[in-house]
């Protein structure tokens, strides 16, 4: 015969847990997550250099595979009263593009600085799929062979190689690292060549943020 010995005071439900206590439970360790995020976001607040290096490593990772213009690598410096931007641009998708414009903050320039005039930006930057180009100025940039420039700047309307808008600009002296460029709606005005039909389209993303150097 079936013994049903040991399901009372002795049997398994004795070992029932209190009713509440798991909901009780699940508060304590809801506030100490919350606690540790608190703490998370206090740290990073007080050590303004720990965000600066983690929105420059998410700006970092999401532009190095946008499609299709990428931006492989990139930095800012202050020089002459302006932050200079040099951008190594890759097309990592699967048709030729012709980048036209470079944006930011809801602004545009089609030119940059040649060191003899200004051109369009259109003219020279054609890109195969694997292709790769860059802006920059020799002067300012040491390795490059040649001047290709493009200058960030704060309040103001956008023309020829300036481009106005960065809510953070380099500085000649500071911390850390001279400061932090910072420019919002990034992107780039460009034309696909699908099947050689010419298809013009825009591609703007996450902030451009780069700690000058």
């Amino acid at each position: 015969m079936l013994s049903l010995r040991g399901q009372g005071a002795d049997g398994p439900f004795c070992c029932r847990r209190p009713l509440g206590q798991g909901a009780t439970e699940y508060l304590v360790l809801l506030a100490i997550v919350l606690v540790v995020a608190l703490v998370s976001v206090a740290l990073l607040g007080f050590f303004p250099g720990m965000a600066s290096d983690s929105r420059e490593a998410q700006s970092k990772a999401y532009w190095q595979s946008a499609q299709p213009v990428a931006v492989v690598e990139a930095a800012a410096k202050y020089q002459s009263s302006d932050t200079h931007l040099y951008l190594h641009v890759e097309n990592i998708g699967a048709y030729p593009v012709r980048v036209t414009k470079v944006l930011g903050n809801g602004q545009n320039i089609s030119l940059y600085y040649s060191g003899s005039g200004n051109l369009n930006i259109s003219d020279y930057y054609y890109l195969a799929p694997g292709e790769k180009a860059w802006f920059g100025n020799w002067n300012v940039f040491s390795g490059l062979g040649g001047v290709k420039g493009l200058v960030v700047r704060g309040s103001g309307n956008s023309a020829t190689y300036y481009l106005y808008g960065a809510s953070s600009l380099c500085t000649a002296t500071g911390t850390p690292s001279n400061g932090v460029m910072v420019m919002k709606d990034f992107g780039f005005e460009y034309i696909e060549y699908i099947d050689n039909q010419p298809i013009i389209k825009r591609e703007v993303g996450k902030p451009l943020v780069l700690k000058c150097i």
